[in-house]
């Protein structure tokens, strides 16, 4: 499968970004999906999932109550919606997808995934 994230870009601190990760060459309605972001300097970290039934969800306590993950298989696309951004969630924002047989299986660990995005820019200003 090949993912295509899109929708990084410069916001101020509190505003809002929807991320987009479209899906193209498989069958995307039985792949979780997460995203994973790297800052500069860090490692890549675990922030969304999602299971591809769209039943259950995982977030890194950094963004719980404030990043919303969810897919439209019919588009075969997984948004990630960023509120109440801040400088510290600055980073390339990766999707990452993989075959999973449980309709409600959420892969939390980047080496669970075997299908990545180029990545997008999310630049957050104080």
């Amino acid at each position: 499968v090949q993912l295509q994230a899109s929708g990084g870009g410069l916001v101020q601190a509190g505003g809002s970004l929807r991320l987009s990760c479209a899906a193209s060459g498989h069958t995307f309605s039985v792949f979780a999906v997460g995203w994973f972001r790297q800052a500069p300097g860090k490692e890549r970290e675990f922030v969304a999932a999602i299971s591809w039934s769209g039943g259950r969800s995982d977030y890194a306590g950094s963004v719980k109550g404030r990043f919303t993950i969810s897919r439209d298989n019919d588009e075969n696309t997984v948004y990630l919606q960023m509120n109440s951004l801040k400088p510290e969630d600055t980073a390339v924002y990766y999707c990452a997808a993989d075959y999973v047989s449980h309709p409600w299986a959420v892969l939390i660990d980047n080496k669970q995934y075997d299908y990545w995005g180029q990545g997008t820019l999310v630049t957050v200003s104080s």
